[in-house]
């Protein structure tokens, strides 16, 4: 054969990451440090809309015999996370559907403005906004908190100060009074980390007011039963939280909880709203 009827050799490309190389494995509980969990259930995420190829389609969902807490085997590493941070949901860019998140939020913040009344309002994961925005009516000064950049410029865009930065990073000790974790601790691989932030930075009446889906109630049972529920398969969670287990990491790491809500951002949800100690 000669050289001009050679067929090249198609070019050489980089293998994709490995599935299984997308998260950091847990070798004990998140919360407790217990070693002894074992796998739960698994669930599905590759329906998810920010799921990317890299990423395992499988959960596996632990459970830790010690204090019972529900967790993923593991959490993203670093690559895993720019992956999944390089797009958002709509509904969570700032100021998606503000009308109607302006009612949903108008009750969080009446609720939190009985214990405390002014001050500066940091929302850590902010999304679409609603919540600063609204706490700025009541007076309260606004600030963002968010680990995607484009999220963090949209908020500043509309005239609240914002940061692309982690809350275990920011170095304001004592700066403020309310600090809103709305539906986060469930993403954070260790949340009494994100407890310790909070604690640092609220004054000494300051409150922390919490969201997340309640692992442990009806509601949650009876998707389960349908076969409908999407939070076994709710690509940036890693934890579980029931009710009992989350009063008890609140206290742990030095908050009272006071308050009790069902939250209706999101289904199947609950609230909390706790006091510094």
């Amino acid at each position: 054969m000669s050289a001009s009827t050679v067929t090249p050799a198609a070019p050489t490309q980089p293998p994709a990451p490995a599935p299984h190389d997308s998260r950091l494995q847990y070798t004990a509980c998140p919360l407790c440090s217990a070693p002894d969990i074992a796998v739960l259930r698994t669930g599905d995420c590759s329906r998810h809309p920010l799921y990317k190829p890299v990423i395992a389609p499988t959960m596996v969902w632990m459970r830790c015999t010690a204090c019972q807490h529900v967790f993923t085997d593991g959490y993203f590493t670093d690559a895993a996370c720019a992956e999944i941070f390089s797009s958002t949901n709509p509904n969570q860019q700032p100021g998606a559907a503000f009308e109607q998140n302006r009612y949903v939020s108008a009750r969080i913040v009446e609720r939190v403005a009985r214990y405390v009344a002014d001050g500066r309002w940091l929302d850590v994961g902010f999304g679409n906004g609603s919540l600063l925005f609204t706490a700025e009516e009541w007076g309260f000064e606004p600030q963002g908190l968010d680990l995607r950049p484009s999220t963090a410029a949209g908020l500043r865009a509309l005239g609240v100060d914002a940061q692309c930065a982690d809350l275990t990073t920011l170095d304001a000790p004592g700066r403020y009074s309310v600090i809103s974790l709305a539906d986060v601790l469930e993403h954070m691989p260790y949340p009494g980390e994100g407890l310790v932030a909070a604690h640092r930075l609220l004054r000494e009446d300051g409150v922390v007011f919490a969201s997340m889906p309640n692992y442990d109630c009806a509601a949650w049972r009876l998707l389960d039963a349908g076969d409908a529920n999407p939070y076994w398969g709710e690509l940036e969670h890693f934890h579980n939280f029931s009710r009992p287990r989350l009063y008890a990491l609140l206290e742990e790491y030095g908050f009272e909880p006071l308050h009790y809500a069902v939250s209706e951002r999101y289904r199947v949800c609950m609230e909390v709203i706790a006091r510094r100690r």
